[in-house]
């Protein structure tokens, strides 16, 4: 961690992990810090310290923090409450955490609500925001891989309608809480398994609960390699996905936007549905985002 000192701190404080940069006024990234101290981790008087121990050596005076993320939550350090959508992609209505320290001041950013079909984010609209400030006037449709990936239609700077996929909570779940866990290998990797199995699902997502126990049964019968299972379970769940999203992203402009190992996935199993996306870095565009907020707030 640097001793630098910061105009102003940008966070992006999810469930599990909490990721601060210290800023300069023009936006620049000055310092970066990280630790486990997530949403699920804390109690409600919990937050405030959590943050301070990592950027209290960035604070020199007044200094406001922006951040996104499950701290919003109901069960985070302030509620944020939804805006709904179609509305612009970073929302207006900050709320303020109260705190302490005497030189901090903490503006929560809100996530984004969707009555019918009923559906929410949080976190995503910042993204969403940071890259709709690098790329004027762009159309069509963001994905964003995690536990729960959403498929975002944009047009005009606003967010027209999303929906979500727990994706990557039923991979999690899966290959460590039933069955397949014994047959599911912790690391290790097989594109081409992965490939088949995305082409499996695309083509017959009805089949899907049955082609899951198949990897239980090929292991026991075929030897089938556990980091090929692991492949083919991604493959199955992703193509399963993609299937069902297929009215968002064909013949529409895709962005793939998240960390690199899972968004290359999502990019790779596109491509083979000769849909062409965009691989998009998401830290980058994370602070990019909570940059627009700073500037709408101090605007």
């Amino acid at each position: 961690m640097s001793d630098v000192k910061a105009d102003w701190i940008a966070v992006d404080w999810g469930t599990s992990q909490l990721r601060a940069w210290a800023m300069s006024a023009s936006g620049t990234v000055l310092a970066e810090a990280q630790s486990d101290n997530g949403m699920s981790t804390l109690a409600g008087d919990g937050f405030e310290p959590a943050l301070l121990d990592l950027v209290a050596r960035w604070i020199d005076g007044p200094t406001t923090v922006i951040a996104c993320g499950m701290v919003g939550s109901r069960q985070g350090w302030v509620e944020a409450p939804y805006s709904t959508v179609p509305c612009p992609a970073l929302p207006d209505g900050f709320a303020r955490a109260a705190v302490q320290h005497p030189d901090l001041q903490v503006h929560v950013i809100p996530g984004i609500k969707q009555p019918n079909p009923a559906d929410v984010m949080r976190g995503e609209e910042t993204q969403i925001a940071g890259f709709l400030a690098r790329n004027k006037n762009w159309d069509g449709v963001i994905c964003l891989p995690g536990t729960h990936t959403k498929w975002v239609h944009v047009s005009a700077d606003e967010v027209v309608s999303f929906q979500t996929f727990m994706t990557g909570e039923l991979f999690a779940t899966i290959s460590e809480q039933t069955v397949l866990r014994h047959s599911i290998a912790a690391e290790g990797w097989d594109d081409d398994a992965f490939t088949a199995a995305v082409d499996e699902a695309m083509a017959r997502p009805e089949r899907l609960a049955a082609r899951l126990f198949a990897l239980r049964a090929e292991g026991l019968l075929n030897a089938l390699p556990g980091s090929a299972a692991r492949a083919r379970l991604s493959g199955l769940l992703i193509g399963a996905e993609l299937a069902a999203a297929k009215p968002y992203w064909l013949g529409q402009q895709i962005a793939v936007i998240g960390a690199g190992g899972l968004s290359k996935l999502y990019v790779g199993a596109l491509a083979a549905q000769h849909a062409p996306a965009a691989q998009v870095q998401g830290d980058a565009i994370t602070i990019a985002g909570l940059t627009a907020a700073y500037a709408r707030l101090k605007g």
